[in-house]
């Protein structure tokens, strides 16, 4: 059965471009275009992974990651941080909210595709 991924971020170029690629590997996906709207997701369906960009309007992805974090069916989820941010006091931050790791972008397909096979069991 194919895992299922929440893609999340503001961006229409960023959610086609990560959608197309983990598509293309056999995902199932998932898209929310903030942390809000990615919350209507966690109601109680499978999600094997996270991706939160960081900089969001409703709700950022350090807010976003944190209440994943208190959801029982979800705190063990695997959320990867994908941000246009390369400094350590954000990365730092997202760890300490419960980020599984992170991607900076602009990310080379590639590079996603070995991050997720990192933290997808």
């Amino acid at each position: 059965m194919a895992k299922t991924i929440l893609i999340v971020d503001d961006s229409e170029s960023i959610r086609e471009v990560v959608s197309f690629t983990l598509e293309n590997e056999g995902y199932n996906v998932l898209i929310a275009i903030d942390g809000t709207d990615a919350i209507r997701f966690l109601n109680g369906q499978n999600i094997d992974l996270i991706i939160t960009d960081l900089h969001m309007p409703e709700m950022d992805g350090i807010t976003l990651i944190k209440e994943v974090r208190k959801m029982p069916d979800y705190h063990r989820v695997p959320i990867l941080f994908l941000t246009t941010e390369s400094q350590a006091a954000k990365k730092m931050e997202a760890k300490d909210a419960g980020a599984t790791g992170w991607i900076i972008k602009p990310f080379v397909p590639a590079k996603l595709i070995a991050a997720l096979s990192k933290v997808l069991r």
